[in-house]
């Protein structure tokens, strides 16, 4: 059954935010004076932001993880955000779908506002009907598996006939514990298993041949 709506993870799944990321962490280290115990690569990215901070700081003390998140988010949303690269061939999937009928929206661990900043820089926000993050709710949502509950009901979406596209495992595990076809970025950088296009264009003949 072709899909009526597919859901997007961002991170990994339609950008390489690898770059802006790691350069906004290593901005963080030298402002704070806090040492990475753990190298500064693109597996760090994926997790909520707090828990990736925990890791490269190799601790879960809060107020050191809540400090270091501070001086973080101000160096990514000032400029950090236009380091992102979109991966290869994403614009014409995104275009593709949209032009097929496909309702596409946004389910990230990524704040919201930075979410929204990158959207308008690579002037993609008219492909989504919807964008959704983990602090965008109120409460903010636990975890990713909650947070995809949560746009089925808003936006009244069918488990039968929506997919969900991400690379990794929280990933996955969120699309099954809510009954969606999961497809793995095959082109990302997480660890997703299961099926999936090895390009985006493979997903977009997937999804609307």
């Amino acid at each position: 059954m072709k899909p009526a709506a597919i859901l997007f993870d961002f991170d990994g799944t339609l950008i390489d935010s690898a770059p802006s990321i790691l350069a906004s962490y290593a901005a963080a280290l030298e402002q704070t004076g806090l040492e990475a115990v753990v190298p500064l690569t693109p597996s760090l990215i994926g997790p909520p932001l707090l828990t990736t901070i925990g890791t490269v700081l190799g601790t879960d003390d809060e107020a050191t993880r809540q400090r270091f998140a501070a001086v973080f988010r101000e160096q990514y949303d000032l400029a950090g955000y236009r380091q992102t690269i979109a991966y290869e061939g994403v614009p014409a999937l995104l275009e593709g779908l949209h032009e097929a009928g496909v309702r596409l929206f946004i389910v990230t661990n990524k704040r919201i506002a930075p979410t929204r900043r990158i959207l308008e820089h690579l002037r993609w926000d008219h492909w989504f009907r919807g964008v959704y993050a983990l602090d965008a709710l109120q409460p903010p949502a636990p975890n990713k598996k909650t947070l995809v509950r949560e746009v089925l009901q808003r936006e009244s979406l069918r488990a039968a006939d929506t997919w969900m596209v991400g690379d990794s495992r929280e990933d996955q595990s969120s699309a099954e514990g809510n009954a969606l076809r999961f497809f793995a970025a095959g082109w990302g950088y997480g660890q997703a298993l299961g099926e999936g296009p090895h390009a985006p264009i493979d997903l977009l003949t997937l999804a609307t041949a």
